[in-house]
């Protein structure tokens, strides 16, 4: 589904990512993780169209994404929540859901049944007339996400979803990415909670300053000398 093949990106005489390569197979949740600054939140900006890449090429289904904006990159069947929840604090719930179909040519009530229907699946249905400032950061995160699949998209791109949250929470955000998982979106997984991350990912890359130094399946992330020296140190 996505092939990033000797992505860079610079920020004048600071490498952020160097010559960075992996593939996001259809069905599956790629688990990205580092020590802070490694160069994560980078590539994720990279791949929806937030930075101009430096150099490489990242393709979604056979077409290239550098040099689209974001909106466009979201029209090829990209989705993404942030670290810091970026919802509209005095909008309620359904209308911050349907943000992103303003101007679809559906239906508003389908649409609104639609909204509804997403919030009713992860417990706040019974919140949807609230406005988006009155709800914890996890909840903000969830709906988020919600309002991402509004527009249905294949990629999903996770930046820390657990941080912050409460762990009754977590588990509907991981039941959630699951079933959506089953439904068959895919999704790059950004995060520090490990647990998570092992639990989740079908394969997980690990960046240090920008490169991959380690990747494989959980337990060889786990057992890996490397990782444990850039997390830990010696």
């Amino acid at each position: 589904m996505l092939e990033v093949s000797n992505l860079h990106k610079s920020f004048g005489g600071l490498v952020a990512v160097k010559s960075l390569s992996f593939n996001v197979p259809d069905d599956s949740i790629l688990g990205l993780i580092g020590v802070n600054g490694s160069g994560k939140t980078t590539v994720m900006n990279c791949i929806n169209g937030i930075y101009h890449a430096s150099g490489g090429s990242i393709r979604f289904k056979s077409e290239e994404v550098i040099g689209r904006r974001a909106h466009e990159v979201t029209r090829l069947g990209i989705g993404r929540t942030f670290q810091v929840p970026r919802l509209f604090r005095r909008l309620t719930l359904v209308e911050n859901l349907l943000v992103p179909v303003l101007g679809a040519s559906g239906r508003t009530s389908t649409l609104v049944a639609q909204a509804e229907a997403l919030l009713a699946e992860v417990d706040l249905y019974r919140l949807r007339d609230n406005y988006a400032e009155e709800l914890s950061g996890g909840q903000q995160k969830l709906v988020e996400l919600l309002r991402v699949m509004m527009l249905d998209p294949t990629l999903i791109l996770l930046d820390e979803p657990f941080a912050g949250v409460h762990p009754n929470l977590c588990r509907v955000f991981i039941d959630q990415i699951m079933k959506l998982k089953q439904r068959g979106k895919s999704f790059i997984l950004v995060s520090h909670d490990m647990t998570s991350v092992y639990r989740l990912s079908d394969h997980i890359l690990v960046l240090n300053q920008g490169e991959t130094i380690a990747e494989g399946d959980a337990a060889a992330i786990q057992n890996n000398p490397a990782v444990v020296e850039a997390f830990l140190g010696r």
